[in-house]
């Protein structure tokens, strides 16, 4: 890959593109997924450069959908200065911060992280091909291994109890989710939405512009939720495009 405009002017990357095989959030369709060279070095500015351009990190692999006659997938990003929350946001964030702690710590295994991911993938998400493989060495290898670049755990905790933990990775320009997981006992308390507004208010003690959310998808219910906190940026392939309140998040 040799961007000769942008912000990946004058670096060398090898992509490597999959086969077609079933698609992880519509489950009537198939996907292909472009993939970094996993053995390049990724310095700070050419991993923003990336997530800029929509890619994402699983693990140690950096990569974006490319399926064929498909582009549900839509990067989104929060400016996080320009963020104002709905009254349900309003609400969680009363009660949660009123009630959690937040602890910013290092990416790194703990019995406790690895048990809770556990429930919470068996109770969630029985169907996923995550729970059929939520071994220790799955984790590490999904959350904890060392990739090249920075990444944090924001622990919730009531009281002394861990409920959840957001995982976050430090951009040049903010903050980029990269997954959350909590007790299942507390859904009720909306965890990853105060995991999301967590983040939004993290990456403004840093003065960082955006929080990157992944990929949004209209016919997704585990992904349509990221279009409640406005405004929202949408990448269009060639450009951020901005959505108030107001307006839909259409890129038709």
């Amino acid at each position: 890959m040799n961007a000769a405009d942008g912000p990946l002017a004058g670096r060398h990357l090898a992509l490597y593109l999959t086969g077609e095989h079933s698609c992880s959030y519509l489950s009537e369709r198939r996907a292909r997924t472009l993939f970094v060279d996993p053995t390049a070095h990724i310095d700070g500015a050419t991993y923003q450069a990336l997530v800029d351009q929509g890619f994402r990190r699983s693990g140690s692999h950096v990569y974006r959908p490319a399926c064929r006659g498909c582009a549900a997938c839509v990067p989104v990003r929060v400016p996080v200065a320009d963020f104002v929350p709905n009254r349900s946001q309003r609400r969680n964030w009363r009660r949660n911060s009123a009630e959690l702690s937040l602890l910013d710590t290092p990416a790194t295994f703990k019995p406790s992280h690895f048990e809770l991911y556990r429930r919470y993938l068996r109770e969630r998400h029985p169907q996923g091909g995550m729970a059929d493989d939520a071994s220790e060495g799955s984790y590490r290898r999904f959350l904890v291994e060392r990739w090249g670049g920075s990444t944090r755990f924001i622990e919730m905790r009531l009281g002394e109890r861990l409920v959840g933990v957001a995982v976050t990775d430090l951009l040049e320009q903010g903050l980029s989710a990269v997954y959350t997981f909590f007790d299942p006992t507390l859904s009720e308390r909306s965890p990853g939405t105060f995991a999301i507004l967590a983040q939004i208010e993290a990456a403004r003690r840093i003065r960082a512009p955006y929080l990157y959310l992944g990929y949004w998808l209209r016919d997704s219910p585990k992904m349509r939720y990221k279009e409640r906190f406005r405004p929202i940026e949408a990448w269009d392939g060639h450009r951020w495009v901005r959505f108030d309140r107001t307006r839909p998040l259409d890129l038709g």
